[in-house]
């Protein structure tokens, strides 16, 4: 008699626990996007109860609380949308994970905001309209009002759309908007907007050129040198100190001037000195790294990990002094109107205002952020360490430069020109430098292929090693910035006129 084969049909309990388990993992699925919305409504409420704690007892202070839930949402948006660039090349080139870039960006981020913010938050609340030729001093209240509204909803819109934007172009188009709805062209501040508007069309250019420098650097004293760890041994700590060098004068210059007035010449001083300690502390470090390293490229890329690193952590300094202005520029706008304040390239900035705008840029970074760090990263142009650090520096140089002069620059526009710069440069160099071609026949012993893809206008074009679609939505998302939150920002102020005033 034969034993009945055993079922191969797992138990209907067994089942049943499959069901509930696939269904856990569907929801949570589904409500992960809506985890992140959740406590960006949070952030916004403790927004309000912050600034509650600050100007409970002023006049008119439910229009300043309204106003620190939007800047809060502002805020929010910008990390989300433009702090990605700072660290998106440090991601896409593998040398740090999300994980820690976010956290070096988030804290680097409020430093920058809170020690150096100040002065393009001016720029931002003052240089832009002219607050004496509103109709009314309430109406320059919801002018500001309103573009602050339209630009986190236009950046929101975009960052949703997975396209890196201009956020400094959103609350200077949302600005420049409203305050002609209310007083018409007159009001507008043409030399102040006029130099704002050359700082976007030369940042691009300014990042885009520093770093096919840079990189033009590292390629002819790096990597095409026989002993390429040698050399980078010999010039890494010297990169490094350019970096620091370069941190050190914008913080003694910019980072400590509300305790101290230092001149440009001690501010270089202080930088330089900074710099020659950096490359001395910085060699013996270098030299252990590169203990027994094979003399080939992909040995650079742990060289060069440290240094991203710390150029990331630059670049989140000066963006979050530079692009804090964006969220607080017009609260702190709002507020000096309410107290009877003239609205002034001078004005004082509460700290609780520059706190709202520093946390959350960190708080949209954290909860939004990766979707554009892999964008910026990963899907322009591929990255390595190298490539990635001269994004990062020369990022950071050009945002220094530009903060220092009281300019709202771009940061988006300068990190993406510079990823476009290494990549553009990339493809001129792939094509054209004897250098390379030489190293190539010394390795390969023949340059078929190199005639080949010269020759060749199809294999050419399979080579390009910038993403052409990439480009032409990110430049045509950055011309129809301006336009459309100046526009979008007119109609809410008109909404704000016919209800409040």
């Amino acid at each position: 008699m034969t034993k009945p084969r055993p079922s191969l049909e797992k138990p209907t309990l067994d089942k049943y626990l499959d069901k509930v388990t696939l269904t856990e993992e569907a929801t949570h699925h589904v409500l992960r996007p809506w985890a992140g919305v959740g406590l960006g409504l949070l952030f916004v409420l403790i927004s309000v109860i912050f600034a509650a704690a600050y100007v409970f007892d002023e006049p008119k202070y439910l229009i300043i609380l309204a106003a620190a839930a939007v800047a809060g949402y502002m805020a929010m948006n910008i990390g989300a949308n433009d702090v990605t660039n700072n660290v998106g090349a440090a991601v896409g080139s593998k040398a740090i994970t999300m994980t820690t870039a976010l956290v070096i960006a988030a804290i680097f981020e409020v430093a920058g905001a809170v020690f150096a913010g100040g002065r393009v938050v001016s720029t931002i609340e003052a240089g832009i309209v002219d607050a004496a030729q509103m109709p009314s001093s309430e109406a320059f209240v919801w002018v500001m009002m309103a573009a602050l509204v339209s630009a986190a909803v236009w950046i929101n819109i975009a960052t949703w759309s997975g396209a890196p934007i201009s956020t400094t172009h959103s609350v200077v188009g949302g600005i420049l908007g409203a305050g002609v709805a209310a007083a018409g062209f007159s009001t507008v501040q043409w030399t102040s907007l006029a130099g704002i508007t050359a700082s976007w069309m030369i940042s691009p250019i300014l990042g885009g050129g520093i770093a096919a420098l840079l990189l033009a650097f590292i390629k002819t004293f790096i990597i095409y040198r026989e002993d390429k760890i040698e050399a980078a041994t010999f010039w890494t700590p010297i990169l490094i100190a350019v970096m620091t060098g370069s941190f050190a004068t914008y913080f003694a210059l910019i980072g400590i001037e509300k305790v101290a007035h230092l001149s440009m010449t001690t501010g270089l001083l202080a930088g330089l000195a900074v710099a020659v300690v950096t490359a001395v502390a910085s060699r013996p470090w270098i030299v252990h790294q590169a203990r027994g390293l094979d003399n080939r490229n992909q040995s650079l890329r742990k060289l060069f990990q440290m240094p991203l690193i710390l150029s990331a952590a630059l670049l989140s300094f000066a963006h979050g002094a530079n692009d804090v202005s964006n969220a607080v520029g017009p609260l702190s706008a709002i507020v000096a109107n309410v107290n009877g304040l003239a609205i002034v390239k001078t004005t004082y900035v509460p700290l609780w205002v520059m706190l709202i705008g520093a946390f959350g840029i960190s708080c949209g970074l954290l909860l939004f952020g990766p979707k554009l760090i892999r964008v910026v990263g990963e899907e322009i142009t591929k990255l390595n360490p190298m490539r990635a650090y001269c994004v990062a520096l020369a990022t950071a140089i050009t945002v220094i430069l530009a903060t220092s002069l009281g300019l709202p620059v771009s940061t988006t526009h300068t990190a993406v020109g510079a990823v476009f710069g290494i990549g553009f440069f990339r493809e001129w160099y792939t094509r054209n430098s004897k250098r390379r071609l030489e190293y190539v026949r010394q390795k390969t012993g023949h340059l078929d292929f190199e005639r080949r893809v010269e020759h060749s206008p199809e294999e050419w074009h399979r080579r390009r090693l910038v993403r052409r679609s990439h480009f032409l939505t990110i430049v045509s998302a950055w011309v129809i910035t301006v336009p459309v939150s100046a526009l979008l920002s007119a109609a809410v102020y008109m909404v704000f006129a016919i209800l409040f005033i």
